[in-house]
C-alpha cells in the first residue's frame, strides 16, 4: 500500500534495519517495555496470529503496527496493537497508511470488526481512528499485571 510517499509492507524476514527500527520506535511508544530483539521479532513474524507491518518513507522505516488475528467462539477477532510512528514523521500520513493496510488485511482474513485501544493523551491518533471509522465502545478495559 502506498499513500503520499509512504509505503507499507508486511515484515516477512527480520533484517538488521527492522531490528534497529524497533529499537528506535518502541521507546517512543512505551518507556516501560524494552524493544523486541531479533528473536522476539522473528517469533512475531513466524506466528500465524500476528502480522507485523512497517511503513517506510524513502526506504527508511518510520512506523510500525501489529495486527493480531485470532479465532474465538464468536468469530474471527482482529486487534490493532502497538502503533508507533517516528516523531519526525508524524503528520505525514504514516499512521493512516498503516491502519488502512491493517484494516484491509483484517477484512481479507474475514474479520467482521477490528478493535484497538488508544490512550486519551494520544489526541492525534484518536482523531485519526475516529476519522477512519472507529467508534468508542461502551466497555471497561481491565488489566491484570503480574
Amino acid at each position: 500500500m502506498t499513500a503520499a510517499g509512504v509505503t507499507v509492507a508486511e515484515v516477512t524476514v527480520v533484517t538488521p534495519d527492522v531490528v534497529a527500527a524497533f529499537a528506535r520506535l518502541v521507546p517512543q511508544l512505551s518507556r516501560s517495555s524494552p524493544p523486541p530483539g531479533e528473536a522476539e521479532l522473528a517469533e512475531m513474524v513466524a506466528s500465524p496470529a500476528t502480522t507485523l507491518l512497517v511503513a517506510r518513507i524513502d526506504g527508511e522505516i518510520v512506523g510500525t503496527l501489529t495486527l493480531a488475528l485470532f479465532r474465538i467462539p464468536t468469530g474471527l477477532r482482529a486487534w490493532i496493537e502497538d502503533v508507533v510512528v517516528e516523531e519526525s514523521a508524524r503528520g505525514a500520513g504514516v499512521g493512516e497508511a498503516l491502519t488502512r493496510a491493517a484494516l484491509e488485511r483484517a477484512t481479507a482474513a474475514g474479520a467482521r470488526s477490528v478493535d484497538l485501544t488508544s490512550r486519551p493523551s494520544r489526541e492525534a491518533a484518536n482523531r485519526l481512528y475516529r476519522r477512519l471509522g472507529f467508534e468508542a465502545r461502551d466497555t471497561n478495559v481491565y488489566r491484570h499485571s503480574r
